[in-house]
C-alpha cells in the first residue's frame, strides 16, 4: 500500500494541540493518536472558487454601509509565499475580526461592547501573481473572554486561506507590535517562543495612506519543498 502524503507536525514552531492554560483544548484537543485519511477525488479538486466570486470591493471592509466604521482606520498588506519565498498566486484569503470596540458581530458575542451599524467585521481578496493581498478595515479592540480571571485577548485578526481546493486550509491569527496583553493571553503563549513573532505585523508606513489610514504588513508563508503530490502535479 503506497503511504500517504502528510503534513509532518513541527513542534518547534506549531502549539500543541492540549494547552491546558487555554481551556477550550481541553475539551478539543484529540486523546488518541491522529488516523489519516485518504482524501477522495472530489476533496480534492473541488469545490473550487472562481476568481468571479471575489470583488474588488470584498477587500475593504470600511465600505457597504451608510456610514464610516468606527477606530482608526488600517491597511493590511502582504504576501503570501511558500517556504522557499516563491509568490503564491490566486490564493483567496479571508479575514474576520471584532470592531473597534471588541465585539463580533455574532450572535454569541455577549461582550457589552457597541455594535458598529457601519462595520461587519469580514472580508475577502485573491492574491495576485506576486502573492500580494491587501485589505482595508479598522482596528479591532481587545476583549474579555473568560479564560481565566481577568481574561483579555489582544487585538487581532483572523486569516483563513484556502488553496487550490477547500479541504487545503490554513487558519491563524495576526497580531499587532507591542500590545501589552501579549504574556497573559494563552493562545499566542501556545506557540513556541521562536515562532510568536511570525504572527506579529510589522508597522509599514509604505502602506501607510496620509490623512487616511496606517498600513501594516503581514507575510503568510505555506509550504515549499514539503508540498504535497498534488500541488506539485498542478504546478
Amino acid at each position: 500500500m503506497t503511504p500517504l502524503p502528510r503534513y509532518e507536525d513541527d513542534s518547534a514552531v506549531q502549539p500543541p494541540y492540549l494547552w491546558p492554560d487555554y481551556r477550550s483544548t481541553l475539551l478539543r484537543a484529540p486523546s488518541r493518536p491522529l488516523v489519516p485519511l485518504r482524501q477522495s477525488l472530489t476533496e480534492i479538486t473541488g469545490p473550487l472558487l472562481g476568481t468571479d466570486a471575489v470583488a474588488p470591493g470584498d477587500a475593504d471592509l470600511t465600505t457597504g454601509h451608510t456610514g464610516e466604521p468606527l477606530g482608526q482606520r488600517i491597511i493590511v498588506s502582504g504576501r503570501v509565499l511558500d517556504s522557499s519565498g516563491r509568490p503564491v498566486p490566486h490564493t483567496l484569503v479571508e479575514v474576520w475580526q471584532a470592531n473597534a470596540s471588541g465585539r463580533y458581530r455574532h450572535d454569541l458575542d455577549r461582550h457589552p461592547a457597541p455594535l458598529d451599524p457601519n462595520f461587519t467585521g469580514a472580508g475577502r481578496t485573491l492574491t495576485d501573481a506576486q502573492g500580494h493581498y491587501r485589505f482595508v478595515t479598522v482596528k479591532p479592540g481587545c476583549y474579555p473572554w473568560k479564560n481565566h480571571h481577568n481574561a483579555w485577548r489582544p487585538a487581532h485578526i483572523h486569516f483563513s486561506l484556502f488553496g487550490q481546493a477547500f479541504t487545503q486550509r490554513l487558519v491563524t491569527q495576526m497580531y499587532f507590535p507591542g500590545d501589552p496583553l501579549f504574556d497573559t493571553d494563552p493562545v499566542y503563549a501556545s506557540v513556541p517562543e521562536t515562532a510568536r513573532r511570525r504572527m506579529i505585523a510589522a508597522f509599514d508606513l509604505d502602506a501607510t495612506v496620509p490623512e487616511r489610514a496606517l498600513g501594516y504588513r503581514f507575510d503568510i508563508v505555506l509550504r515549499g519543498p514539503r508540498a504535497s503530490i498534488f500541488e506539485d502535479d498542478a504546478a
